[in-house]
């Protein structure tokens, strides 16, 4: 069996991107992940320790997008994917990364990838 714990919408103010001025002024990011785990155990026991503390783990990603600028979206959700998988609960994870704020000189709703990453 495969249960799934869902943050989304998570925002967070970073400086990655290639540009300059990317890494001078941030922007926000959103990010969103859905972790795959079997939370029976959890619920059995009504235990906190045998599932995923989601505030906590919201708390821990907010760090990583605060923090070391990288130039690719695709290096912070795999930042992202290794923190979701430090749980030890986490079978796998799937993160998406929207950029809304980036340098597109288009109209355009939103920039995002998405990475699913497991165990291996």
């Amino acid at each position: 069996m495969t249960d799934r714990i869902s943050v989304r919408g998570l925002r967070a103010r970073g400086r990655h991107g290639v540009l300059a001025a990317e890494r001078e002024l941030g922007q926000e990011f959103v990010v969103d992940v859905t972790l795959l785990l079997d939370t029976a155990p959890a619920a059995e026991g009504d235990d906190l320790d045998k599932t995923v503390d989601y505030g906590e783990l919201a708390q821990d990603l907010v760090k990583v997008v605060e923090g070391e600028p990288v130039n690719l979206i695709e290096t912070l959700a795999q930042r992202l994917a290794d923190v979701c998988l430090a749980r030890e609960a986490v079978r796998s994870a799937e993160v998406s990364v929207h950029k809304p704020a980036a340098p597109i000189p288009l109209p355009f709703d939103d920039v995002v990838v998405t990475i699913i990453r497991s165990r291996s």
